[in-house]
């Protein structure tokens, strides 16, 4: 991309420099446009990659990021634009073409058929003859020299359905590396990693480009660009505003570039005003469908006007707690709320019961738990509360002209893009789906809100006008459970944290008095006794 003047007024430093060849760089776009029926994904976007760097693109959910990298990957194809590879003209006009030009792509979520091994996924696609023997044999070689090479250890024999997500990660960018790509495309690649997980990937990263390959990072996480990027370009609603060295700019100067203001990158709050137990759990106990106890007596209380941040590597019980919670999974022990017992068997304690009691829940998967990608917006909107008054027109039927209408008042305050609820969820960014799921739950006014990865795969303007309705709701004297693998998020939300290791509480912290290496102690469960 030229050098020039960002919307905000800022010079903007492009990556490629005036005395450079164009063969310096691995990757070239060149006034590319696509649109979507009536909405413009992209609109006159030029940018240039240096070959051997790590290259950054941010912007807020529908931005138009992951729609330029797929015309890059060869998934659609732009209405006009060109595409230079090494400085050569190239059509992509599927995946294979991407492959056969060098490119690899490491999505979100991830593309590995799970009930096969680490070989056979890396294999998948690229067979080479009739017989596997060969190939596999192949494989088994070449996955040990890319491996040492590039930190990337993995058992090849290991089921995908085994791994850890950060092993699985791993094999997407050997089945790239095992297809000669020498540029690597990788999609918010940290959405679903803990901490540790991250530190690593961007040492492998950092190890590929000192390799000499070429990485396009696309990520909201605007640590994750400072610390990993050589040059970070920033998208806003489908144009380019500017492309930037990263050692010249700071977090907030890329936010502004985002979100066309300045935006609050610290959770504003005051001290909390706690009341009345809201939510009292007692010895809970969940053994999951191969009766492995996932959770292991936890016991605790939260207070009206009060937000308990939960803090652990994935894995540990987090999940199996909102579950009980929220009515899907079975539990033995004891939930009272608002001085009621709730049942324990998710059969008997459906989600329709637990929001008559007073509870919303923003579960941790949203494209599984939290929404049905097939259906409409307006209809996603619906569930759960289907039977609220404003929303029937008579005893037999809904008005659904009231829903759609009260979906888009939805969608406009938290500013979901396209604000269309006729769209069917799955044609939302992941970011808009967590906007949807989040504004049905919030503004329905619960007594007490379990919130799950409350802004996972959601862009920096979303996040903080996510975390104020948080922090609204607690003001309200609202009773708020908080799950996130984000410690910065859990510290700075949270007016008391427990962590959770193995299914067990380790202990309740002030995040006043606490910091990030104790917690990740607490999380890899170690106490003062145990070191």
């Amino acid at each position: 991309m030229p050098s020039g003047t960002t919307t905000s007024g800022r010079q903007a430093t492009a990556a490629p420099s005036a005395v450079r060849s164009a063969a310096a760089f691995a990757i070239e776009l060149k006034g590319i446009s696509k649109a979507f029926g009536s909405v413009q994904a992209n609109k006159d976007i030029s940018i240039a990659v240096p070959r051997g760097t790590i290259h950054g693109i941010i912007g807020e959910n529908g931005a138009g990021k992951s729609t330029l990298m797929s015309i890059l990957y060869g998934f659609y194809r732009a209405d006009s634009g060109e595409i230079l590879i090494n400085g050569t003209p190239t059509t992509i006009p599927d995946s294979q073409s991407a492959i056969r030009a060098g490119i690899g792509m490491v999505f979100q979520h991830f593309k590995l058929v799970q009930n096969f091994t680490v070989l056979e996924n890396v294999v998948l696609g690229a067979e080479e003859g009739a017989l596997l023997a060969g190939s596999l044999s192949k494989a088994r070689r070449v996955l040990a020299d890319l491996s040492r090479e590039y930190e990337l250890d993995v058992d090849p024999d290991a089921l995908i359905e085994d791994l850890s997500v950060g092993h699985q990660q791993r094999v997407e960018i050997l089945k790239a590396l095992y297809r000669q790509a020498d540029i690597l495309i990788l999609d918010e690649p940290t959405g679903v990693l803990t901490p540790a997980e991250a530190d690593h990937l961007f040492r492998i990263l950092s190890g590929l480009r000192d390799q000499g390959k070429t990485i396009i990072l696309i990520t909201h996480k605007l640590r994750e660009i400072m610390e990993a990027t050589d040059h970070v370009s920033v998208m806003r609603r489908g144009t380019m505003v500017g492309t930037v060295k990263t050692a010249e700019t700071s977090p907030e100067a890329l936010a502004e570039l985002m979100v066309g203001r300045k935006v609050l990158l610290e959770v504003d709050k005051g001290a909390p005003n706690p009341g009345k137990t809201v939510l009292s759990v007692q010895d809970l106990h969940v053994r999951d469908e191969h009766g492995v106890e996932r959770l292991k007596g936890v016991s605790f209380d939260i207070r009206a006007g009060e937000i308990l941040g939960i803090a652990g590597v994935a894995g540990n019980g987090q999940s199996e707690l909102l579950e009980a919670l929220g009515g899907i999974a079975n539990a033995s022990g004891r939930i009272v709320l608002n001085g009621s017992d709730l049942p324990l068997s998710g059969a008997a304690a459906n989600g329709q019961t637990r929001r008559e009691a007073g509870i919303a829940h923003v579960p941790e998967d949203r494209q599984h738990l939290g929404l049905i990608m097939d259906f409409e917006a307006w209809e996603n909107v619906a569930f759960g509360y289907h039977n609220a008054p404003e929303y029937q027109k008579n005893a037999l039927f809904m008005d659904n002209d009231a829903l759609r209408a009260d979906t888009a008042k939805k969608m406009e305050r938290f500013d979901v893009r396209p604000p269309i609820p006729t769209l069917p969820a799955k044609s939302f960014s992941g970011g808009n789906q967590q906007k949807i799921v989040v504004a049905r739950e919030i503004e329905r006014n619960p007594d007490l809100l379990l919130i799950g990865q409350p802004t996972r795969g959601v862009d920096i303007g979303a996040i903080e006008f996510i975390h104020k309705q948080i922090v609204a709701l607690r003001d309200a004297g609202k009773a708020i459970l908080l799950v996130s693998v984000e410690l910065d998020e859990i510290m700075s939300l949270s007016d008391r944290i427990a962590v959770m290791f193995d299914g067990r509480l380790m202990g309740f912290r002030d995040p006043e008095t606490t910091n990030e290496r104790e917690l990740g102690l607490l999380m890899a469960g170690v106490t003062e006794g145990t070191a």
